[in-house]
C-alpha cells in the first residue's frame, strides 16, 4: 500500500473588492513542513493545472499555497468575468491579498516562504519582487520563475501596429473580451497535456483588453530593464532568484529571458535550461516532470537554513 504523501485544500479569499478567489493548498504529510511556496499560474491557466509538479513538491517536504488570479479558472462567477484580470496594479493587489493570507498562519511563520511564477505569472513574480509592498516582499527568501513571459516567441510577436492600436482599443473598451489560444501543440511535448488544453472547460482562452495590454506591458518593462531586480529587498536584505526555461519554447522568448537574466545583478541567481523542452516545464512527459521538480525543490530546500550560512555558502560559491 503507498502511502499518501500529502493532503489538499480548497477554499475561497474574498478580496477588498468583494471578488471572490479560489484557492487550493498541497500540504505535505511531514509536519511542520521544510518550505511554503506560493505559486501564481500563467495566461489561459488555473493552478489545478500544476496537478504533475506540486504533489511532487510536497513529497520534499514543501508546501504550496496557489489560488486562480481574477479572470480565470475558478475564480471566474460570471460569463463577463472571463479573462478580467484587471490593471496590473489589480493583479500586483490580488497577489498580495493572497500571500498576506499566506503569512497570516501564525503557526508557520518559521517556515521559509517563497514565491514562484509561470509564465504570465512568472513576469508577474518578478515585477513583485522589484515593485510588491516592502512588508510583504522582505519576507520572501526567494523567487522562482517558470518560463516567464519576457517576450513572445518571435513566432508569436504582433506587429508594432497591431500592439499600438490593442493598447488605444483597451483605453476605449478596457473590458472588451478577445478570444486568444495558445496553440496546444506548443505547451507541451506530452500528447496528453496537448489533449487536456483541448478539452479543459476551465481553459476559456479568452481576455480582455485591458489584461492583455497589462500583460503586454508588464513584460515589455522587464525586457527593456524599466523594472529591475537589486538586492536588499528580500529576507534577509538578499533577493534571490531561480529561472527555469526550455530552449524549444515557442510562446514565450528563451532568449530574451536568457539576455534578461545575464542582466540582473543579484548575488544569489541561477538559471536552469533545459535543451528541447516547450512552455509547461512542469508538464513535459515521463520522467521530465520529476527532474524539473526535482530542481524546483532542491534550489527552495537549500534557501531553508540559516540566512547566514545560506549567503555565505552563495558568495564562496561564486569565487
Amino acid at each position: 500500500m503507498t502511502m499518501a504523501t500529502h493532503t489538499t485544500a480548497e477554499g475561497i479569499l474574498a478580496t477588498s473588492d468583494g471578488h471572490e478567489l479560489y484557492t487550493k493548498t498541497w500540504t505535505p504529510t511531514v509536519s511542520p513542513p521544510k518550505a511554503r511556496i506560493v505559486a501564481i499560474h500563467g495566461f489561459d491557466d488555473h493552478c489545478n493545472w500544476y496537478d504533475p509538479l506540486f504533489p511532487l513538491l510536497a513529497h520534499q517536504g514543501i508546501k504550496t499555497y496557489s489560488f486562480d488570479q481574477r479572470g480565470w479558472g475558478k475564480s471566474v462567477h460570471e460569463p463577463h468575468q472571463k479573462g478580467a484580470s484587471g490593471p496590473t496594479s489589480q493583479v500586483l493587489e490580488d497577489i498580495t491579498s493572497f500571500t498576506k493570507s499566506v503569512l497570516a498562519h501564525d503557526e508557520e511563520k518559521d517556515v521559509p516562504l517563497f514565491m514562484y511564477g509561470h509564465s504570465m505569472g512568472g513576469a508577474e513574480t518578478l515585477l513583485y519582487a522589484a515593485t510588491g509592498p516592502a512588508e510583504v516582499v522582505s519576507r520572501i527568501r526567494g523567487f522562482l520563475v517558470e518560463s516567464p513571459f519576457i517576450a513572445l516567441h518571435a513566432s508569436a510577436r504582433p506587429s508594432i501596429v497591431t500592439v499600438v492600436l490593442g493598447r488605444l482599443a483597451a483605453r476605449v473598451l478596457p473590458k472588451r473580451a478577445m478570444f486568444q489560444q495558445l496553440d496546444p501543440k506548443t505547451v507541451s511535448r506530452s500528447p496528453e497535456v496537448v489533449r487536456q488544453c483541448d478539452t479543459d472547460p476551465l481553459l476559456h482562452h479568452t481576455g480582455t483588453l485591458e489584461g492583455l495590454a497589462g500583460m503586454l506591458d508588464r513584460a515589455l518593462e522587464l525586457e527593456t530593464g524599466k523594472v529591475v531586480l537589486r538586492d536588499g529587498v528580500g529576507e534577509g536584505a538578499k533577493t534571490r532568484l531561480w529561472v527555469g526555461h526550455g530552449t524549444a519554447d515557442q510562446i514565450c522568448s528563451y532568449e530574451a529571458c536568457r539576455k534578461w537574466y545575464e542582466g540582473t545583478r543579484l548575488e544569489d541567481k541561477e538559471m536552469v535550461v533545459y535543451e528541447g523542452w516547450y512552455h509547461k516545464l512542469h508538464a513535459e512527459p515521463g520522467e521530465d516532470q520529476e527532474r524539473f521538480a526535482g530542481d524546483v525543490a532542491k534550489w527552495v530546500l537549500d534557501r531553508c537554513g540559516p540566512l547566514s550560512e545560506i549567503d555565505a555558502g552563495v558568495s564562496k560559491a561564486r569565487l
